[in-house]
């Protein structure tokens, strides 16, 4: 069995990555070249920024942070609804920086094109266009997540979210489990007619389980239920539990960084080497890179398996990956990450990152 879960972006530690990525996207408006690496925690209203940004362009923190917020649905109206008990609002956050330029020993690194981190990383692609070559649990505890987000937009239940799915030995929906905030029963009985009418379209078994907010009650919601800090949800960011985890958080990050870039490159690798592959049983890819800051060689290695994980083709090499060609190729300058974390880094479906062509 598998399983795998998905969190709104409503969620606290996905509201503190969609700040710094709103802050990048900002930030690379001005400045094509800057160096960012900003961590964000949220606590109720206390939003602080922390980490090394080197750059010409002018900082509004304070203002971006709110408009980041309000975007993802933390609006007066929505706070009306919920009480500033039980959620945040774009206009009561208090932001407080921690802000300084990139350590002059890294910035000489990557001055010469070199990473500017040291690290492993992993990639990963299922053999099913269908998912858009992501794992199945995966996919399906997006696509409920998605949809729950969409209805929480307009007014049914609240914006943190998460849901969880588990599959069975033939990939049949074992069991769904949903957090959403509900205001009450009339709210809650229209959560569970959207979860079943979804769940009817999906593989499930006359055993299935569903679960709606396993705790029985949940209106204390946002930052006001659960600090929030960026990159705490990596496996949600990348292949759920399906595949190990290496490197950083991609969030938080401008190209120049292993943690955004050779991420993407490893996701990247993993769907080309698939798709070339010629045997006839293959079902998964797994690549794996290693680097040293301050280089622009790394280590890669992939593996083609079946679906019961034995290898089917495999290979490891030395390879060149210059920084500036990569950023280059992935588009890494322009501002478009807050679209990116909004939607998911990998296994988009409503839009395409040039990484997943």
């Amino acid at each position: 069995m598998r399983t795998s879960e998905y969190v709104s972006i409503g969620h606290p530690d996905k509201i503190a990555d969609f700040i710094s990525e709103y802050i990048l996207d900002r930030i690379l408006e001005q400045d094509p070249n800057a160096r960012y690496a900003l961590e964000v925690q949220i606590k109720d209203n206390h939003v602080t920024l922390g980490g090394e940004i080197t750059t010409k362009a002018n900082i509004s923190a304070e203002k971006w942070v709110k408009e980041a917020v309000e975007e993802i649905g933390y609006t007066k109206k929505y706070s009306e609804k919920w009480g500033k008990e039980n959620t945040i609002c774009s206009d009561d956050l208090e932001v407080r920086s921690l802000i300084s330029a990139q350590s002059s020993d890294i910035a000489q690194g990557v001055d010469i094109d070199g990473w500017g981190d040291q690290g492993i990383f992993f990639g990963y692609a299922e053999n099913n266009p269908d998912t858009n070559y992501m794992p199945l649990d995966y996919f399906l505890a997006k696509d409920l997540n998605n949809l729950l987000y969409s209805k929480a937009k307009k007014g049914i239940g609240g914006l943190d979210i998460k849901t969880q799915i588990t599959l069975d030995d033939e990939d049949m929906v074992d069991e769904i489990i949903v957090a959403i905030p509900v205001k009450d029963g009339r709210e809650l009985a229209k959560i569970r007619d959207i979860v079943d009418k979804w769940a009817g379209k999906q593989n499930i078994t006359p055993t299935t389980v569903t679960v709606i907010n396993g705790t029985g009650k949940y209106i204390k919601h946002s930052s006001m239920g659960d600090c929030g800090t960026t990159g705490r949800k990596l496996a949600v960011d990348f292949y759920g539990g399906n595949s190990p985890i290496g490197g950083g958080c991609p969030w938080t990050k401008d190209g120049t960084k292993a943690d955004l870039a050779l991420n993407v490159i490893s996701r990247f690798l993993a769907l080309n080497e698939l798709k070339v592959s010629t045997h006839p049983y293959k079902h998964i890819c797994e690549t794996k890179i290693s680097c040293c800051i301050g280089k622009s060689d790394i280590i890669y290695s992939y593996a083609i398996k079946d679906k019961y994980g034995q290898i089917l083709e495999k290979n490891t090499e030395r390879a060149y990956a210059s920084p500036r060609e990569v950023i280059e190729q992935f588009e890494l300058r322009n501002p478009k990450f807050a679209s990116i974390c909004k939607n998911g880094l990998f296994g988009v479906t409503d839009t395409k990152h040039i990484w997943e062509l």
